[in-house]
C-alpha cells in the first residue's frame, strides 16, 4: 500500500497525520520535516483497516454514460445517446443528446459541461463586476480539487468547471465572492461587507451546501 501514499512534508507538523481526500480518494501521510520515512510508512500500513472505511465513505463515481443523469444548476440532465445524432452535444429541455461513438460519450459531455460553465461563469461574473464597479481581466475554468475559485491581483478569476453543477445560488454566490476579491484581497471585514452586498443570499447558506454536498461534485463524470 505504500506506493499509493502520498507523503508530504509540513514544516508546521508536530506529528505524523494519515487522510483520505474527499475529492480524489489519495491517501496523503503528513510527516514533520526530520520524521523518519520508513517507520511512518509502517506505521500507515497499520491502519489499513481505517484507510478502507474512509474510502468506503468516499462519494459514488458518476460516470457520463447513456442514461445517467447529471446535476445541473437547478436542473438534472439526462443523457442520450443516439449513434446517428450529430457528435456535437446539444441540450433538449432536460435531455442532453449525444451522438458518434459510444466510447467518446463521456469526453463529449464533458466538453459540452466546460464550455457551458465557461459560457455561464463568464456572464455572471460580467454581471457582478458591473455591480461592484470593478474590471475583470479575463475568466478562465479548470478542475482544481482544493478551491472553487480564485482571483489573482491581474483581475483574473478562475473557476472550477464544476460550479456548473451547483444550484444556482451556490454558483452566483461564489461568483460574488470571487468578484468581491477584485476590491479587497483578502478575507477581512471589508471584504465580507462588498460579499454581502453583492451575494443575493446569506453566504452561509452556499457555505453549508458546499461542506455538505462539494465532495461529491468531483466524482462526477468519474468512470467507476
Amino acid at each position: 500500500m505504500s506506493s499509493a501514499i502520498e507523503v508530504v512534508r509540513n514544516a508546521r507538523a508536530r506529528r505524523a497525520r494519515l487522510s483520505v481526500d474527499s475529492a480524489t480518494g489519495r491517501v496523503r501521510l503528513v510527516l514533520p520535516p526530520r520524521a523518519p520515512l520508513k517507520k511512518a510508512l509502517a506505521w500507515a500500513e497499520e491502519k489499513a483497516g481505517w484507510i478502507a472505511e474512509q474510502r468506503a465513505r468516499l462519494p459514488q463515481a458518476q460516470p457520463f454514460e447513456p442514461g445517467g443523469t447529471i446535476p445541473f444548476g437547478d436542473a438534472c440532465l439526462t443523457i442520450a445517446w443516439e449513434p446517428s445524432a450529430s457528435r456535437t452535444v446539444k441540450r433538449v429541455g432536460d435531455t442532453l443528446l449525444c451522438g458518434g461513438t459510444r466510447d467518446g460519450v463521456s469526453r463529449r459531455i464533458a466538453t459540452w459541461l466546460k464550455r457551458e460553465a465557461l459560457r455561464v461563469l463568464s456572464a455572471e461574473t460580467d454581471e457582478f463586476a458591473d455591480r461592484a464597479g470593478v474590471t475583470v481581466t479575463k475568466v478562465a475554468v479548470g478542475d482544481p480539487k482544493t478551491r472553487w475559485g480564485s482571483c489573482a491581483s491581474s483581475g483574473t478569476i478562475r473557476y472550477s468547471w464544476r460550479l456548473i453543477l451547483m444550484p444556482d445560488f451556490v454558483r452566483r454566490s461564489t461568483v460574488a465572492h470571487e468578484v468581491a476579491h477584485r476590491l479587497h484581497m483578502d478575507h477581512s471585514a471589508r471584504f465580507y461587507r462588498v460579499l454581502e452586498m453583492l451575494d443575493e443570499r446569506d453566504p452561509d447558506e452556499s457555505r453549508r451546501w458546499l461542506r455538505a454536498n462539494g465532495a461529491a461534485l468531483h466524482w462526477v463524470g468519474r468512470e467507476s
